[in-house]
């Protein structure tokens, strides 16, 4: 597997610019239109649980959970991305995650920060 299997983020001309300082250098704040987030549950299935469980007895990393974690985080940035835009803005401030184990049955990932809309100084 490529580093590209494990890594998010943006492309680098993003419609909606997402960051996790308050400002952003050379810009300043022309509107705040509020919190947005992108949220999603995903359930582990039976195989990697099991794969899970035999690698966690001898150690190491659980390759196959960590890409599920990683693309299951992409999809709540992209919902969030997908949120802030429908609502004009052109930026998220303060980006952040939160993760929890949802009702023993899966994971939710939520991706949460500040709508803006960002003009050049």
């Amino acid at each position: 597997m490529s580093i590209e299997d494990y890594g998010g983020g943006q492309g680098p001309q993003p419609d909606v610019l997402v960051v996790t300082t308050n400002d952003v250098p050379g810009y300043r704040v022309e509107q705040v239109i509020g919190e947005v987030f992108g949220l999603t549950v995903r359930s582990r299935h039976l195989g990697s649980q099991i794969g899970a469980g035999l690698k966690s007895l001898i150690g190491g990393e659980l390759k196959g959970l960590t890409k599920t974690l990683v693309e299951t985080r992409n999809e709540a940035m992209q919902r969030l991305i997908e949120q802030a835009h429908a609502r004009g803005a052109n930026a998220v401030l303060a980006f952040r995650f939160d993760v929890t184990e949802a009702a023993d049955v899966g994971t939710e990932v939520c991706a949460y920060g500040t709508a803006v809309v960002l003009a050049r100084e």
